[in-house]
C-alpha cells in the first residue's frame, strides 16, 4: 500500500485546516450577523484522507459535516463562501444551506438536508458504474444517527446484493443533535454484522489514509463494497441553532478536545521533523487570513434574482414526432410492452427494474413480458422494496442512465415517499441544473376492476402532482399509453406514469401509426357546444359511456386531460369559454384534488367567470378508501347514472350568467340507485 509523502502529509494539514478555518470564519459571520446559518464539520476533518486518493471518475456522495472531504476533492474555499452566502455563483444558486455540497464537475451529488436519503441514489450511481464496467469508485458518507433510517439497512442490502463499487461511511460522532447514540445505533444494538465493519479512529489522519487505500484497491478489484465505521467527535455544536454546553458537560467537551484530529495531526508531523511549531503557526496565520479574504470577497457576490425562483424546477419538455407502433389493433398492456421494448433496443443506457418482471412471469400484469429475456443486462428484478427501487432509479439517472422503473401498484408508493419527494423531485432545482434525474416510475393505478381493496385500488394522483419538478401523466387509450410513454423516456426529468388497469386489455383500433404525445397537453375526445366534460384515466371511459345514454339531450365535449401535472390550462379554458358550463370527473379523492385545483383555476379567471352559464361540478371519489366488498368499491366511485345527473343539472341551467353561488343540496343529492348510494357526486358551486 502507498505511504503518505511528505508533500501529501502537508496537503492533507492544509485542507485540514482550510476546513477549520472555513467553519471558524462562518461561525464567526454568523455572530455578527452576516449569514443565516452554520454546519460544523470541526472534528471530522480526518476524512480528506479519503478524497485526496480518489480518481477523476470517482463519485463523493456526502453529508453536511463533509467540509473536509469535499476541500479534499478539489472544491475551493471560495467557493464553499459563495455557497455560504448563497450568492448566484454558487453551486446551488443560492438554494441550498450552507454545508450542502454539490458540484457535478468534480463529481460530487447534491446533498439533502434529510440525511440517509443520500444512500441509495448513491447505490444507484454505483450500479450505473458497474453495469458499464467502469474501474470507480463512490463514497457514500452519512452521520451515525441517520442510520437508524430505513434507507441506511435498504442500501446496505443493495450494495452487497450487487457487489457495488461502494464505500461506505458512517461518520460516528455519538450526536444526533442532542440525543446520545453510542447505546443505540444498529452496531451497538448488533443489528448489522460486525465482521462487515472496519472500525477507524476519526482521529488518526494516517490510518484513514492506510485503511482508505486498501479499501479502495479491495473494491477497485472488482470484490464489492467495503464499510467503514468512524470513531470522532463533533466538536462544535450541532448547528448555529444548537448549543451544545445544554446538553455535553464541561469535562465531556474537554475530553472531545484531546481527539482533534487536526490537533493530533499537528503534533504527528512536528514529531516526524516535517514541520516545526513556529512553521505550524506561519501557515495556520496564512490560511486564516486568506480564508476571511475569501468570504469578505464572496460577501460582495451578487444576490440571485426573484426572477430566477422558477429556473430549472423542471427542463424543457421533448418535441417529438416519432412513430412509435404501427397501425393496428392494440391494447394499453400491449402499447406499453412494446414501447418498453423498443426503448430498450434503441438505447443502451435504459434500465428496467421492478418486482416481479424478469421472465417467466414479465410482472405481475405481464407489461414486461419477454423483455429480461431478449435484454438480460437491461432488465432486472428488484427487492420488494420500493424506497430502494425509487432511490435507486434517481442515482442511476444522476449518473447518466435512463432508468425506466416499475412500481406494482402505485398505491404501494408509500414506502419510497421519501425518495420522491426529497431527492427525485427537487433534485434539478437544488443544485440549479447542476444534477439531474431522468427516469420514468411507471405503475398500475386506480379502480373500478373489484377486488383490490385499500392498496390496489387508489388513485392518489392529487398527492403525486403536488410536488413540483414530478411531471405526472395518465392515459386511457393504448395510442397514448405508446406515446406518452416514449416521450416520457426522453424527458430530462422524472414523469410518473400511471396505467389505469381497469382498461389495460380492452382493444381498440388505432387507423394510424402511433406517435409520440407532448406532455401536458389534452386530447379532445369529442366535440360539442352546452358543457365540457374533463376527465382522465378510467373515468374517461365513464364519461363516454354517460355521453351515449344523454347525446340527444345535450351537445357534451369531452376533454381528456392525459397530463395531470402539468396540464393543458389552454385547451380546457378554450373548452369552458365556449360551453360556459364544467363538469370535471375523477376517481381520485375530494379534497385537495386536481379536480378542485382545475375549478379554482377557471373560476380565478376573470373571462371566464363571466361566461359561465352554470356552476361547476365535481364527479368525484368522496374522502374515503376502496373497500374490498365490490359494493363498497361500487359505492365510493363515480359512475355512469352519476355523471349523466351531474350533466342534466349543469344544462338545466338556462343561457345566462350564474350569479349566485348556490350550495345547493348534499352529495346525495344526484341520487344513484341502489346497491349504489350516493357518494360520489359533489356538488361545488361555491367555489
Amino acid at each position: 500500500m502507498p505511504e503518505l509523502s511528505k508533500e501529501e502529509k502537508l496537503r492533507l494539514l492544509t485542507i485540514m485546516l482550510e476546513s477549520r478555518h472555513g467553519d471558524l470564519r462562518e461561525q464567526n459571520l454568523n455572530r455578527q450577523g452576516k449569514g443565516h446559518f452554520h454546519v460544523s464539520g470541526m472534528g471530522h476533518e480526518a476524512l480528506a484522507a479519503i478524497s485526496i486518493q480518489m480518481q477523476e471518475n470517482d463519485y463523493i456522495v456526502p453529508f453536511y459535516r463533509d467540509r473536509a472531504l469535499v476541500l479534499g476533492r478539489g472544491v475551493s474555499s471560495r467557493q464553499l463562501a459563495i455557497d455560504y452566502f448563497a450568492k448566484a455563483k454558487g453551486e446551488s444558486h443560492g438554494r441550498q444551506m450552507p454545508s450542502h455540497y454539490s458540484c457535478a464537475e468534480k463529481h460530487i451529488w447534491s446533498v439533502p438536508t434529510p440525511t440517509g436519503s443520500q444512500l441509495l441514489p448513491a447505490c444507484g450511481i454505483a450500479w450505473g458504474i458497474k453495469l458499464d464496467g467502469k474501474n470507480a469508485v463512490v463514497v457514500a458518507t452519512v452521520g451515525d444517527a441517520a442510520t437508524r433510517q430505513g434507507d441506511f439497512y435498504e442500501a446496505i442490502c443493495f450494495a452487497k446484493e450487487k457487489k457495488l463499487p461502494l464505500l461506505f461511511v458512517v461518520e460516528d460522532n455519538g450526536y444526533g443533535i442532542s440525543s446520545p447514540t453510542r447505546k443505540i445505533n444498529p452496531r451497538a444494538l448488533d443489528v448489522v454484522q460486525p465482521n462487515d465493519w472496519r472500525e477507524l479512529d476519526g482521529a488518526n489522519v494516517g490510518e484513514m489514509y492506510e485503511l482508505t487505500a486498501k479499501a479502495l484497491a479491495h473494491i477497485r478489484a472488482g470484490k464489492g463494497p467495503v464499510f467503514f465505521w468512524v470513531m470522532m467527535e463533533r466538536l462544535s455544536s450541532h448547528t448555529s441553532s444548537d448549543d451544545q454546553k445544554l446538553y455535553r458537560s464541561a469535562e465531556e467537551l474537554k475530553r472531545c478536545a484531546e481527539c482533534d484530529p487536526l490537533k493530533k495531526w499537528k503534533e504527528q508531523l512536528i514529531a516526524e521533523g516535517l514541520i516545526s511549531e513556529s512553521d505550524y503557526a506561519n501557515l495556520d496565520n496564512e490560511i486564516k487570513e486568506r480564508i476571511r479574504r475569501e468570504f469578505s470577497d464572496a460577501e460582495k457576490e451578487q444576490d440571485p434574482s426573484a426572477d430566477e425562483l422558477f429556473l430549472e424546477v423542471t427542463g424543457k419538455f421533448p418535441e417529438l414526432n416519432d412513430e412509435v407502433l404501427p397501425s393496428g389493433k392494440y391494447r394499453i398492456g400491449d402499447t406499453i410492452n412494446k414501447t418498453l421494448r423498443l426503448g430498450l433496443e434503441r438505447d443502451k443506457r435504459r434500465i428496467i427494474f421492478g418486482e416481479d418482471i424478469e421472465d417467466p412471469k414479465g410482472g405481475v400484469f405481464r407489461l414486461t413480458q419477454k423483455l429480461s429475456t431478449e435484454f438480460p443486462d437491461q432488465v432486472f428484478n428488484s427487492p420488494l422494496a420500493e424506497s430502494t427501487i425509487l432511490g435507486v432509479a434517481c442515482g442511476l439517472g444522476s449518473y447518466g442512465k435512463r432508468p425506466v422503473f416499475e412500481l406494482q401498484f402505485i398505491d404501494f408508493i408509500g414506502p419510497g415517499w421519501n425518495q420522491l419527494v426529497t431527492n427525485i423531485c427537487c433534485l434539478r432545482w437544488r443544485s440549479f441544473g447542476q444534477w439531474k434525474c431522468p427516469m420514468v416510475i411507471y405503475a398500475p393505478y386506480g379502480a373500478y376492476l373489484p377486488g383490490g381493496s385499500l392498496w390496489h385500488s387508489q388513485a392518489n394522483e392529487a398527492a403525486l402532482a403536488h410536488y413540483p419538478g414530478l411531471s405526472v401523466v395518465i392515459p386511457s387509450t393504448p395510442e397514448d399509453a405508446a406515446g406518452l410513454l416514449w416521450t416520457a423516456m426522453h424527458c430530462e426529468d422524472p414523469v410518473l406514469f400511471l396505467i389505469p388497469k381497469h382498461m389495460f386489455w380492452a382493444e381498440r383500433e388505432s387507423a394510424e401509426a402511433i406517435r409520440a404525445v407532448p406532455l401536458g397537453k389534452a386530447r379532445k375526445r369529442q366535440a360539442g357546444s352546452n358543457v365540457t366534460l374533463i376527465a382522465w384515466g378510467n373515468t374517461v371511459e365513464k364519461a363516454l359511456e354517460a355521453i351515449q345514454q344523454i347525446e340527444n339531450e345535450a351537445s357534451i365535449e369531452l376533454i381528456d386531460l392525459r397530463s395531470i401535472s402539468p396540464w393543458d390550462r389552454e385547451t380546457v379554458e378554450e373548452s369552458v369559454r365556449k360551453t360556459g358550463r364544467v363538469i370535471i370527473i375523477q376517481e381520485d379523492t375530494e379534497n385537495c384534488s386536481v379536480g378542485q385545483m382545475i375549478i379554482a383555476h377557471l373560476m380565478s379567471q376573470t373571462d371566464l367567470w363571466s361566461k359561465m352559464v352554470s356552476p361547476p361540478i365535481l364527479v368525484s371519489k368522496g374522502n374515503v378508501m376502496i373497500g374490498y366488498n365490490p359494493i363498497y368499491e361500487y359505492a365510493a366511485l363515480p359512475d355512469v347514472e352519476c355523471i349523466v345527473a351531474a350533466i342534466r343539472k349543469s344544462v338545466s341551467i338556462k343561457e345566462g350568467r350564474a350569479v349566485v353561488a348556490d350550495r345547493g343540496k348534499s352529495e346525495a343529492e344526484l341520487a344513484r340507485p341502489k346497491p349504489r348510494p350516493a357518494t360520489a357526486a359533489t356538488n361545488t358551486q361555491s367555489i
